[in-house]
């Protein structure tokens, strides 16, 4: 059977990670991998809900050189892990805080263990066929689908990755604000530790505050690993920002704007990831750049009438996309939104990816979401709503640039002021979220 290394460092002492006490070495943590792996119970799977992004890996890796996978749900409510748990009965839960595992078997991540780093020789090997993680989509819409990743398709993953962001030639340290659970948190930070030469720092920063201590708590250069709404936090706060020498941004369409900002604020260039839960990431773009994507090496697209399908390279079999995808040539394309978000009002079509972008770019406009809702009016009219913060403009204000954007027929009513949205830890908005702000503001509606 073919086999991968664990990691793909050329020496037992080169750096790994970085967590508040300094810099850990391949050999540091390959020691409290085996350490790890000894305290494992029986059975074949492992629920990782480390919040520490260095416990979460040494999980990760423990159960792959025991023969486990790594169960990743996104979304960690009461009702998906007992999902989940129904689907795997022989899971364990690995834990690094008080997070509340209801009656799920429990591991405590051993956080005070000592390991001898000096009796660790190798890198050990792990089949290539092994199925290493379980990647599962929100399951917003019933039971959560799981995405199994094969260990030599993942490895894969995190090659081409690095490749694209030229961390083989130059190493970077990474500072990720998602959480390691998520298929872009996994990909862009745990396996370009582990295969793409790029350490991580160990935590994950949320507010502005924390993303500036993070950035300044590891070395140049700097890889900053983001999402939109992060960014947009992050710059309107007004602090002064460590020196960052490339951005990556994924989870949700980013503006020109942002874009154009970032790279104005941290003198670097800003590329964002396209992927998805199931097919892992496919693409990147340097947003300022223009529209069009450049797929990742050896993935191609396949499109069959308005249906895409990924495959090649790291992703799993052929994988149909929920985007409408226009092809440019073999690796280039552009993308025009989700099916699902399609918008189809009196004959006219849009998608709510195209209004949020638009009114994203408002000056003023920190942060907005359009929303359509389930319900037609009593007329039989279907009405867009949009969410919006924005505390230096006014009602009459955002209309009237918004209307010079957009068709008259997508402009939303109601116009919903917030003090913020609210965003998930990857900074995507549930429907269900928007669902009961809609249902809010109909409540509190004059009549």
């Amino acid at each position: 059977m073919n086999s991968l290394p664990l990691l793909g460092h050329a020496s037992l002492d080169a750096v790994f990670a970085w967590r508040p006490a300094g810099s850990v070495r391949v050999r540091d943590f390959l020691a409290e991998v085996e350490a790890l792996a000894v305290l494992l119970p029986a059975g074949k799977h492992l629920l990782n809900v480390c919040q520490d992004r260095y416990h979460f890996t040494v999980g990760f890796a423990a159960g792959l050189i025991c023969g486990k996978t790594s169960l990743q749900p996104a979304a960690q409510s009461a009702e998906t892990l007992r999902q989940i748990q129904r689907a795997y009965p022989d899971l364990v839960c690995l834990c690094d805080d008080d997070f509340d595992t209801l009656d799920l078997p429990r591991l405590d991540f051993p956080v005070n263990a000592t390991v001898n780093a000096k009796n660790v020789a190798k890198i050990p090997p792990i089949p290539a066929a092994q199925i290493a993680a379980c990647l599962f989509t929100s399951g917003s819409t019933g039971q959560p689908t799981a995405h199994a990743k094969t260990w030599g398709r993942l490895v894969k993953n995190a090659r081409a990755e690095a490749s694209r962001l030229g961390l083989l030639a130059q190493s970077h340290n990474i500072v990720g604000t998602v959480p390691a659970q998520h298929s872009y948190g996994f990909e862009s930070t745990v396996l370009l530790a582990l295969h793409g030469n790029a350490p991580f720092w160990s935590g994950r920063p949320f507010y502005p505050q924390d993303i500036v201590g993070a950035l300044a708590s590891v070395p140049s250069p700097r890889l900053l690993v983001t999402t939109p709404f992060h960014l947009s936090t992050l710059l309107n706060a007004g602090l002064d920002l460590p020196a960052v020498d490339l951005v990556l941004s994924a989870t949700a369409p980013l503006s020109t704007r942002l874009a154009s900002e970032t790279e104005d604020r941290f003198s670097a260039p800003l590329l964002e990831i396209y992927g998805s839960t199931e097919s892992g990431q496919l693409a990147s773009r340097r947003t300022t750049a223009g529209p069009s994507w450049e797929l990742l090496a050896d993935v191609e697209l396949d499109q069959a009438d308005e249906l895409t399908i990924a495959f090649g390279g790291h992703v799993e079999g052929r994988v149909p996309l929920s985007d409408g995808i226009e092809s440019i040539d073999k690796h280039h394309f552009l993308l025009h939104g989700r099916h699902a978000d399609m918008v189809n009002i009196a004959g006219k079509r849009t998608s709510l990816a195209y209004l949020n972008h638009q009114i994203a770019a408002i000056p003023g406009v920190i942060d907005a979401a359009f929303f359509l809702p389930d319900e037609a009016t009593p007329n039989g009219i279907t009405r867009l709503v949009a969410f919006v913060v924005a505390p230096g403009l006014d009602k009459q204000q955002l209309s009237s640039a918004l209307r010079q954007r957009v068709d008259p027929i997508f402009l939303p009513r109601p116009l919903v002021w917030l003090e913020k949205l609210p965003r998930n830890s990857t900074g995507k908005l549930p429907r269900s979220q928007l669902q009961a702000l809609y249902a809010t503001t109909l409540k509190h509606a004059p009549r």
